[in-house]
């Protein structure tokens, strides 16, 4: 008999985040409309930063709620997930926090900082946006043939938003040129459609915002800027939700994860 999943729920519960309050209904959910039952642990971010925080979870889940009281913390979890290739999602924060991970430990970027947390660098990778998402519902168009397009089965949705913060499209190539995928992006601009080559940086017009990221090599690596946590009325877990749960459940059989 396989073991029961465990997921790592890294982030700084608090009753003010709504998604927090979301997440125990969505595993309920899961368990019961879909059957995949995971063992959740809340791991606050300053404890992430200690050695061997995530030992033995099959999935990792870096959730709302920033800045984090440990950008240290969420950072470590990241590259645990990544380096380790355990299943990973990251949301709002975690996303931003993905992408602050990868660009430090991957691209060389030791000193990327994010706006929000007062970094003491001039080297920002995240950013305030033009126009805040907060509270902001919006169209996601997804690349063909990607992991986020396999879990969501579409290649356009609509999400909920609820942050202030997103990459500096700068740095976008430099994370690209070493592997990270751009699969998801904001609606409008240059082309139609979620086009590789506008979503992966290519021809004119205004550039697309990144909404969602992923790596190819990686067992089951996906971030959103957009929360998953929000959508619906809770009963449902959304797509990638549902996506983490399946990857966490045959990481812990010993199988090979899939986005399906």
């Amino acid at each position: 008999m396989d073991r029961v999943a465990r997921i790592a729920l890294v982030g700084d519960r608090s009753p003010g985040v709504l998604a927090h309050g979301r997440i125990p209904a969505l595993l309920d959910a899961l368990a019961r409309r879909d059957g995949l039952v995971l063992d959740a642990y809340w791991i606050p971010t300053p404890d992430a930063e200690l050695a061997g925080a995530l030992d033995g979870f099959d999935a990792v889940w870096l959730v709302p709620g920033s800045p984090y009281r440990s950008e240290a913390g969420a950072i470590a979890a990241v590259r645990t997930a990544r380096e380790q290739g355990i299943p990973f999602l990251g949301t709002c924060g975690g996303f931003q926090h993905a992408l602050l991970e990868y660009a430090r430990n991957v691209c060389g970027l030791t000193r990327a900082g994010h706006a929000e947390n007062q970094s003491a660098t001039d080297d920002l990778l995240i950013v305030p946006l033009a126009c805040s998402l907060r509270g902001h519902e919006g169209a996601v168009e997804v690349m063909p043939g990607s992991l986020a397009e396999r879990v969501l089965g579409a290649e356009r949705t609509v999400e909920q938003y609820r942050c202030s913060y997103g990459p500096d499209p700068a740095h976008l190539d430099v994370l690209r040129a070493h592997g990270l995928r751009f699969s998801g992006v904001d609606e409008g601009g240059a082309g139609s459609g979620a086009e590789a080559a506008v979503a992966d940086g290519g021809p004119a017009g205004r550039q697309r915002e990144v909404r969602m990221a992923e790596l190819p090599d990686h067992p089951f690596f996906l971030a959103t800027l957009f929360q998953p946590e929000l959508a619906g009325d809770g009963t449902r877990p959304h797509p990638a939700v549902r996506a983490l749960a399946a990857a966490a459940v045959d990481h812990a059989a010993g199988h090979t994860v899939s986005p399906h």
